[in-house]
């Protein structure tokens, strides 16, 4: 069998009805089909973070890169905040997909490649959004599902690999997006498993690491999240040996190369130099880190919270290293289009239709051993509901700031464990108990914050010149003042939360959660 029928054979899940069919046709074809001329093409993804352009000439199983570059348009942010893209987000798009038109134009008279990824897909007004950059530059843009960014993503970032004398037999690729993340594992070429999760580097800093550097809350709250929702993914193992592709892992490995003074054409990131690089992006604003390091600033911001993803899947899985690529997505579209023509994405939908979300059979017989995934949602949602509770009375007694800073940080971990098992919940049942605890925490952090700038205060009057302090006292009293109120306001909300009913709405929001652990 030719070698273009082996690499295509991957396009298609094992499980397909067509795959024999198109093992023969393949195998008769791709001879012929290899002799086809190179032509030139763009490709432009709009993703959650960054608007990616390629321009390549392309064959069915290899690319020459001519032209490579990004902006960081962060479509997702308006998303996470609002459901929708937001008009500024539009007009930015629309702006800089007319700068990538005119430059497709000065290689090829065929029209870019557009696809678009979770921010689009989540979008409330994503139909608008299409329409609307119709209207103004006449491209049209294809929204994909998770499958097949995932596969694309997959072919893109190892068409290289398979180009060696000796590719390995077994192989992952992490697609880690501002806004999802794809995993993918072959065999001997062949796509044996892939699913595609809403967890990305800019989601995750919009959510809980939005404090420059990150504080030590913000990261252990991330890590709550990042733990719990790891876990229940199942992931397959051991796992083979990983590829990691994307802005959060080219722009890590690049600081590595940087501020630990790694060889440039090093493509290889050892846990060690990722956790060193998480301590320099914990310690310094991401202005220090852009001007120290040359990574853009917008990228800079967001870098911290694709780190600890990473860093999470590094632990997870067993990983010592991964290496890094820097083709993804929009190389997996060139060389669909080179295959297949202007159908390119209706064959790769074709041959996509398996769930996203498949897991390893051999894992899902041991885990059905455990409990299950909802019944640790419920231990564990008990658990924290329970901890935050008990520093209730600590707050109401008002003796010691720091018990409204450790209800405040618990409220945000119990938040956290409930992003992470909303897949396993009623909606309707888990909007309203999300509400609640967002209400909590956001009442214990306006009193944090202002405990906080009081104690500031309270430093800076101690040294401050005679003729500084009465303004610095005055502002005190007042702060003070506004605590005082905003403490009755505090314990007349903490004190209508009834423990029983809290702890059991709780529970009941998750799907199965009443039927193993009741009322606790």
């Amino acid at each position: 069998m030719p070698q273009f029928a082996r690499t295509v054979l991957a396009w298609l899940p094992l499980s397909h009805p067509f795959v024999r069919v198109r093992i023969l046709y393949l195998s008769l074809s791709g001879a012929r089909m290899q002799k086809l001329e190179t032509t030139i093409q763009a490709a432009i993804d709009i993703g959650s973070n960054t608007i990616h352009i390629v321009i390549a000439r392309c064959s069915p199983t290899s690319l020459e890169i001519l032209y490579d570059d990004q902006e960081m348009v962060r479509i997702g942010e308006s998303v996470t905040a609002n459901g929708e893209i937001s008009a500024q987000k539009f007009d930015e798009t629309i702006s800089l997909l007319s700068h990538y038109k005119t430059l497709t134009a000065q290689y090829t008279s065929s029209p870019p490649l557009i696809i678009a990824t979770e921010a689009i897909r989540k979008a409330r007004n994503n139909q608008q959004f299409l329409a609307a950059i119709h209207s103004s530059t006449n491209l049209d843009v294809h929204i994909i599902d998770g499958t097949a960014e995932a596969l694309l993503t997959f072919y893109g970032a190892t068409y290289e690999l398979y180009q060696e004398p000796s590719p390995p037999s077994q192989i992952a690729v992490l697609d880690l997006g501002g806004g999802s993340m794809e995993l993918v594992i072959a065999r001997d070429q062949q796509v044996s498993w892939h699913t595609s999760v809403p967890l990305g580097s800019g989601w995750l800093h919009d959510r809980y690491m939005q404090s420059d550097p990150p504080s030590a809350e913000d990261l252990e709250v991330a890590h709550t999240f990042l733990d719990t929702y790891i876990a229940g993914l199942h992931l397959k193992q051991p796992f083979p040996p990983l590829i990691a592709t994307g802005g959060s892992a080219n722009s890590l490995l690049l600081l590595a190369q940087r501020a630990l003074n790694l060889p440039e054409h090093q493509a290889r990131l050892s846990y060690e130099q990722l956790v060193r690089c998480e301590y320099l992006l914990s310690t310094h604003s991401a202005e220090e880190i852009s001007q120290r390091y040359a990574q853009p600033l917008k990228r800079a911001r967001i870098l911290p919270a694709g780190a600890l993803i990473i860093h999470a899947l590094m632990v997870n899985l067993f990983l010592g290293e991964i290496r890094v690529s820097t083709h993804g997505i929009r190389e997996g579209a060139l060389l669909a289009y080179a295959r297949y023509g202007d159908h390119w994405l209706d064959r790769l939908q074709d041959g996509t239709q398996t769930s996203s979300q498949e897991i390893d059979s051999d894992n899902a017989s041991q885990d059905a051993q455990k409990e299950t995934f909802t019944q640790s949602g419920a231990r564990l949602l008990l658990e924290r509901a329970h901890k935050m509770l008990e520093w209730r009375s600590d707050v109401l007694e008002h003796k010691d700031i720091e018990a409204v800073h450790k209800m405040r940080v618990a409220s945000r971990r119990l938040r956290a464990l409930l992003d992470a098992y909303e897949a396993a919940c009623d909606p309707k049942k888990f909007k309203k108990v999300y509400r609640q605890v967002k209400a909590i925490a956001d009442i214990l952090g306006n009193a944090r914050d202002t405990d906080v700038m009081v104690a500031n205060l309270q430093q800076q009057l101690a040294q401050a010149p005679e003729e500084s302090q009465p303004a610095l006292q005055w502002l005190i009293d007042r702060l003070s003042t506004y605590r005082q109120a905003h403490q009755r306001k505090l314990e007349t909300f903490l004190w209508a939360i009834d423990e029983e009913v809290f702890v059991q709405q709780m529970v009941s929001c998750l799907r199965e959660g009443e039927k193993k652990y009741g009322k606790g």
